[in-house]
């Protein structure tokens, strides 16, 4: 959830309970199918974006076998066939823009309930390029401070060919550096890092916004959130994007 990573950060710490981790894992092995389509190749060292689910697959504990299994189906079959990506677009609560990422084989479906979850939160969907314009699709990469110098890393990342760091905040565990989106750039910087002793958390491609809106009343925050956190639980939708800021108060308020 580029844009409101304080957020993200709170939810991954409340844990996941076994219908969430259930729904996250057909999510991830709706991407990893459609990377072996897309890429016409099971190999992770020829296939970028398969390479980046794998990847997100095992940071979310998805058992090895079932990616192995995954990818062997998307293979030997049509598996995948019928899935469609499809990004629909809409604003928030405060003029906060949203970009909405989906796989389906019902777009019908997925269009109704993308539109009913902003309706019902305080939303309100949008045409086709209403607020794309506000991301840019970028590498991010974050890596854990465990100790190390916020901005010496920083230097660092930018030596090995970063285009931006985020600046860390105090108590923030983890630094994200941003990257050029391509897979030679992107992996060129991860792998630095990892030779360079850093513990890398995450590694992919990106929708980034531009600019942030920082949400500064909570009942406005809390309702963001709420949308947010409603289009995430869509079977359809893979990734939610949206430009809002949250104050970190109001996130960790958020379903006290």
């Amino acid at each position: 959830m580029s844009g409101h990573s304080k957020w993200a950060q709170i939810r991954r710490s409340k844990g996941v309970n076994d219908s969430r981790r259930g729904q996250l894992f057909t999510r991830l092995g709706r991407e990893i199918v459609v990377a072996v389509r897309e890429g016409n190749s099971g190999d992770t060292g020829m296939n970028f974006r398969l390479r980046l689910a794998v990847q997100r697959a095992r940071d979310a504990n998805m058992p090895l076998d079932n990616i192995e299994r995954t990818i062997k189906r998307a293979l030997g079959g049509n598996e995948g066939n019928n899935l469609e990506e499809i990004t629909y677009e809409g604003y928030g609560p405060g003029g906060t823009a949203i970009l909405v990422q989906t796989l389906t084989e019902n777009r019908n479906r997925t269009v109704a309930e993308v539109r009913n979850a902003f309706n019902r939160n305080a939303g309100n969907m949008g045409e086709n390029g209403c607020v794309d314009w506000l991301f840019e699709n970028k590498g991010v990469i974050e890596v854990e401070l465990n100790g190390h110098d916020a901005d010496e890393l920083s230097l660092e990342a930018i030596d090995m060919g970063a285009d931006d760091v985020e600046p860390a905040n105090p108590g923030d565990e983890t630094l994200v550096i941003y990257t050029d989106p391509s897979a030679a750039v992107l992996e060129k910087v991860h792998k630095a890092l990892e030779t360079q002793g850093y513990k890398v958390l995450k590694a992919e491609s990106n929708l980034v916004p531009k600019t942030r809106i920082e949400l500064s009343e909570e009942k406005t925050a809390h309702q963001a959130i709420r949308l947010i956190e409603k289009l995430e639980d869509l079977d359809d939708v893979q990734n939610v994007y949206t430009n809002a800021d949250f104050p970190e108060e109001f996130a960790a308020s958020y379903g006290a």
